[in-house]
């Protein structure tokens, strides 16, 4: 797999996620094998402005790489200065947001906005193809609504303006995330161009990534929601299209990961807000086991992280099995 002059050793990749996809995430996930990951969405008038809090969005580490980096904007100008401030920082790749459907960000003509707006979408895209020789990717949906789907459109200025890859999450801004994304659509896309086309939507489980693959005949596929409580999941995909069969996670395996991934979120932030950050994943990583409903509601009261220890040291002991018993880990329902 090939992105402008980036070489991966796989076709597997996160996706960038808004509080999500910072350092420790990644770094957990890519100990399961993942090749490119991709930061949070990254404000480019953050950027610009030199934002404490943007700019640490850009921390990496040399296990980190390569790293993409999702900037979002609407002013064309404003973007090509913040792609060149994150290629100085040692981005490896570029990424412009074009899909984002949240209200803060459109309301901005940012994010899915900019979709609405094709001459300002080529715009953008031309002047931060300028801007930086690195390899560059736009994320795109579906259009705004069903009557308004423009993804093929947004697809040929991309690649007229010399973007190297397009990402497309087929869904429309008016679903957000209901409802099913429409691989036929990414499809339509792979067949027009004669960029790589990545696709994202849906895949949850290992055997949905190897039938997007085989389905739509796209590049890529990336992985967003269907890593959350399950980071191994990339790993998984990977014994896939290998011919493998992934096996279920293991819970020492299972509890090992959440502790490691605990202590990188409190030694990055700090242990009291990195413990709080941390409880959304603690209700992610235990979803689908024994007797989940009862700890998750004793986790999200959790301030410190060595009342995290105790409670996860404790839950861990009552399971009796080695796998989840309902199903619900991706591994299990792959079919």
């Amino acid at each position: 797999m090939k992105i402008g002059a980036l070489a991966l050793k796989d076709n597997v990749l996160l996706a960038p996620m808004a509080g999500i996809t910072d350092l420790p995430f990644r770094s957990i996930v890519r100990g399961f094998g993942c090749s490119l990951a991709f930061t949070e969405m990254v404000s480019a008038n953050g950027l610009v402005r030199e934002a404490g809090k943007t700019c640490r969005y850009l921390d990496s580490s040399p296990a980190d790489r390569p790293l993409g980096v999702q900037i979002f904007g609407s002013d064309p100008r404003t973007l090509a200065e913040a792609a060149r401030i994150a290629a100085g920082k040692g981005a490896d790749l570029i990424d412009v947001n074009m899909g984002c459907p949240v209200r803060k960000v459109i309301k901005t003509g940012s994010g899915a906005a900019l979709m609405r707006d094709p001459n300002r979408a080529a715009a953008v895209l031309d002047a931060v193809r300028k801007a930086t020789d690195l390899p560059l990717t736009v994320k795109i949906r579906a259009g705004w609504r069903p009557r308004e789907r423009n993804a093929l459109e947004i697809g040929r200025i991309a690649e007229a303006c010399g973007v190297d890859a397009v990402i497309l999450h087929p869904r429309t801004v008016d679903q957000g995330f209901g409802g099913l994304s429409d691989w036929g659509l990414i499809a339509a896309l792979k067949a027009q161009s004669r960029i790589p086309i990545i696709g994202s939507g849906d895949v949850r489980r290992p055997g949905d990534a190897v039938r997007m693959l085989d389905e739509t005949g796209c590049d890529a596929v990336m992985v967003g929601r269907g890593s959350l409580g399950s980071p191994w999941i990339i790993g998984d995909i990977l014994i896939r299209l290998a011919g493998g069969v992934p096996v279920p996670m293991p819970l020492a395996r299972r509890e090992e990961t959440i502790r490691r991934h605990l202590a990188l979120a409190s030694d990055y932030y700090g242990e009291k807000v990195g413990t709080r950050d941390f409880r959304k994943h603690l209700l992610w990583y235990t979803k689908g086991l024994r007797g989940s409903a009862q700890f998750r509601q004793v986790a999200g009261q959790i301030t410190d992280q060595a009342s995290v220890w105790r409670a996860l040291e404790a839950y861990f002991h009552t399971l009796s099995s080695d796998e989840p018993d309902d199903g619900d880990d991706p591994a299990l329902r792959d079919p």
